[in-house]
């Protein structure tokens, strides 16, 4: 059974490092500003997840465990929440989100 959750842990760590890394690439390789948030903060989010989810197998039922559940969420409350305050202040500042090959509703409609 040790044997198991083993594995287990380590494809889930294996997996959120991957999480990470790819919302690194993603965060360099994507157009502007807004969508290298998105990537980022929907990477980050899965990566934490998975990575603390890998530890706490490897913890065991134990008070460490419910430690890294408490910062998991912590994680997923303040991780979504400081990326939607980024995009409103640079919203606010005017900075336009891009419209390419977004069709003007308006005129669709009618």
């Amino acid at each position: 059974m040790s044997a198991i959750l083993d594995i287990a842990s380590w494809i889930l760590l294996v997996a959120g490092g991957l999480f990470v890394f790819i919302g690194g690439v993603g965060a360099l390789r994507m157009p502007n500003f807004y969508t290298r948030i998105h990537a980022a903060s929907l990477t980050d989010s899965m990566g934490s997840i998975l990575i603390i989810v890998g530890i706490m197998l490897q913890a065991g039922l134990s008070l460490a465990t419910f430690k890294l559940l408490a910062i998991l969420a912590f994680l997923l409350l303040t991780g979504p929440t400081a990326t939607y305050a980024l995009a409103n202040a640079a919203l606010l500042s005017g900075m336009k989100p891009d419209a390419k090959g977004v069709e003007d509703t308006d005129e669709s409609a009618s």
